[in-house]
């Protein structure tokens, strides 16, 4: 009976280390921040910015033409033939139907080249971090945003080191209602 309580003692006292073990082996990171800051991600801003200027500006000019196409439909009609009004018209709505779709197609195509440029962005931050909790002995990294107390390991300072992060942009305050 005493060899039981014995064993039962080393099996608490053993069982009670190894949660506090567990407890140090997680960590959390605010993920985005990492994300928003690596260089690559400042490079793909940059460059998906200069390629929405550049679509912008192809889908104005489209927009001018319709518009001045319009207008000049618009100021000619009373002194054209129904049939001429007519095939205008439907001219002007093709006009309009390439006019969106342009506008579409740029967009799904920024969209595209944006989860296509960000995806390896994204996988050399995950490699990095894991690379970190192991390098640390750590079991579980949560997003620090989801979380509502953060008193485990921060790593962002870890993955701030090894990936070459900028500093945090400035935030853009919101104009008051």
């Amino acid at each position: 009976m005493k060899n039981f309580k014995t064993l039962l003692l080393i099996a608490v006292f053993t069982l009670g280390l190894a949660g506090v073990t567990n407890a140090q082996k997680i960590a959390h990171v605010d993920y985005q921040r990492v994300i928003d800051n690596m260089p690559e991600t400042r490079a793909l801003t940059v460059t998906l910015e200069k390629l929405g200027k550049s679509y912008q500006s192809e889908i104005e000019g489209l927009k001018k033409k319709l518009e001045a196409k319009v207008q000049k439909y618009t100021a000619e009609q009373a002194t054209q033939t129904e049939t001429t009004n007519k095939e205008r018209a439907q001219e002007v709505q093709l006009d309009k139907a390439r006019f969106d779709q342009a506008q579409q197609a740029a967009y799904q195509e920024m969209q595209k080249r944006q989860a296509q440029d960000l995806e390896p962005i994204v996988k050399k931050a995950e490699v990095a971090i894991e690379n970190i909790a192991t390098a640390k002995g750590i079991l579980y990294v949560f997003d620090a945003k989801s979380l509502i107390i953060k008193k485990g390991t921060d790593l962002y300072d870890a993955a701030k080191a090894k990936l070459g992060l900028l500093a945090d942009k400035p935030r853009q305050q919101q104009a008051p209602r």
